[in-house]
Formats: structure tokens, sequence, C-alpha cells
């Protein structure tokens, strides 16, 4: 029995845990796209590059889409002649002014109908049911009551970004968590405390979604405004080239317009990652 002892000890004896493995797992599928900081333009240059390339080729005539070295050099020549930083600023201050006008009055009528029960039923059901006019319908009225002055512009670009900001910052204060706002009652925050440190801290994500809804409709109403109704600005610009078949300025104006509206959004996501902060939706990306 004794010789037996050590098979039976190594026979019972537990497995010793298998060391590390020296494989790794394989990275999931798309990390490099997360983790490459140059991720973002990788669609617009191969987008840019097959535009190129059927231009070159013949296979996309000037005549329906330039190519882009030709949007380029036209877009110098614009730039060396000062037309196009002049209409350019135009268009900035034009949308600037409106968004300004239009964004506060509506922040302003979305915090006060949110607080406050009696002006909720006051003023809500009458914005509610002008909301549903599209403002873009509105330019013929304007025109007449207004010409083509900047007054028409600015108020089409106002009225325009004037609901998507309203009915976020409604959203947003009614959804703060009650338990939060009875908590700082509980703690004795003073009415202007608590919403200074509870609810616009907490309206303020939908906020900035109304704010970047607004940014995108506010390009949208200045194209339209200044196609139809305007003397200067890039909308203006482009309806003249079309009168004109250049077909060359037209692109460049849309691309003038498309990277005025990413511009505008990327500093709406400096502003959330700024503001947001402690929200670890925000505070990550």
């Amino acid at each position: 029995m004794a010789s037996l002892a050590p098979i039976l000890t190594r026979a019972d004896a537990p497995a010793s845990p298998p060391g590390p493995s020296r494989t790794t797992s394989p990275a999931p599928a798309g990390s490099w796209l997360a983790r490459t900081r140059w991720t973002p333009a990788f669609l617009p240059v191969l987008l840019l590059s097959a535009w190129q390339l059927a231009s070159t080729t013949g296979a996309l005539p000037a005549t329906i889409l330039p190519a882009p070295t030709a949007v380029i050099d036209v877009g110098g020549e614009l730039i060396r002649d000062g037309t196009l930083i002049a209409n350019l600023g135009v268009s900035a201050a034009r949308a600037l002014v409106g968004l300004l006008a239009g964004g506060t009055i509506a922040l302003a009528l979305g915090l006060a109908t949110a607080l406050s029960p009696g002006l909720r039923r006051l003023l809500d059901p009458t914005l509610q049911a002008v909301r549903t006019i599209p403002h873009l319908a509105l330019i013929p009225l304007v025109i007449l009551w207004f010409g083509i002055d900047e007054g028409a512009k600015i108020l089409l670009v106002g009225w325009g970004v004037f609901f998507p900001i309203y009915l976020n910052t409604y959203h947003g204060v009614t959804s703060v968590d009650p338990g939060l706002i009875e908590m700082g009652r509980v703690y004795g925050m003073r009415r202007m405390t608590l919403f200074r440190r509870v609810i616009l801290p907490g309206a303020l994500p939908s906020i900035l979604v109304g704010l970047r809804f607004a940014l995108g409709i506010m390009w949208l109403t200045l194209i339209v405004a200044e196609t139809i109704a305007a003397n200067s600005g890039i909308g203006y610009m482009a309806n003249q080239a079309r009168e004109f078949s250049q077909t060359d300025v037209i692109v460049l104006a849309i691309l003038v317009y498309a990277c005025l509206g990413k511009l505008a959004d990327s500093i709406t996501r400096l502003i959330e990652r700024r503001f947001l902060r402690w929200n670890p939706a925000y505070g990550v990306r």
C-alpha cells in the first residue's frame, strides 16, 4: 500500500491552474476606426477622390459637376477679389443675429412655460399650434412686409431656430428628476440656487440638442432666404452663378454652407464637453 501512495496522491491531487496564456484575444472588429484620429476625414477624402477620378476620366462631365480642383480654383479667385469673403461675412452675420434673437426668446419662453404651470396653460397651446406652420412658407409674406432688407432674413432665421430650442428647453426642464428637486429643497436651497444647481444642469443636455437641431435649420433657412430675396450673401452668390451657368461657383457655395454647418456643430460639441463634463455620456466624447 505504501508503494501506491505516491500514485494515489498524484492522481487525486487537483490540477494546477493553467499559466497565463500567451495568445491575446483578437481586437474587436472596427476598433482601429475608433482609435485613429483621422477616422472622421476618411469618408470625405474617399468621396473627394472618387469625385476627382470620375471628373478626370470623363465619367462625370464638367457641365453636370465640375472637378474638385476646378471648385478650388474658382474659390481661390473669389477669395482674391474679395467676393467670397464679403458674402461669407454677410451670411454669417445674418445667421448669428437670427440665432441670437430667436434662440434667446425660445430659451426664455421654454424655461418660463416649463417652470410656471400658469404660463404653460396660457402660452404653450398657442405656440404648439403656430409650430405646425412651415416657416419657409412665410417667405412671400415676409417679403411683402420687409422687402429684401436684412430684417426679412433675420426674422426667418429667428423663426426657424425658435421651436427646436423652445421644445427641447421645455422638455429638458420638465424631465428633471423630481427627487433631485425635492432633495435640493430638503437641503435648504433657495429657488434661484435650486434652478442654477439642479434644474438647469439637468435640462442642459436637452437644450444643447435643441441648439444642434436649430443650427441645421438656421443654415437651411438662410440658404432659401438668400436665394429668393437677397442682394448679397452666399445664397445670392449661388443664385447669380445659376443665372450665368457657373456650376463651379454653385458647388463652391454648397461646400461653404456645408463647412459652416460643420463648424457650428463642432462648436456645439465643444460646449457640450465643457459644460457637461459631469455627464458620462458627454465627458468621454
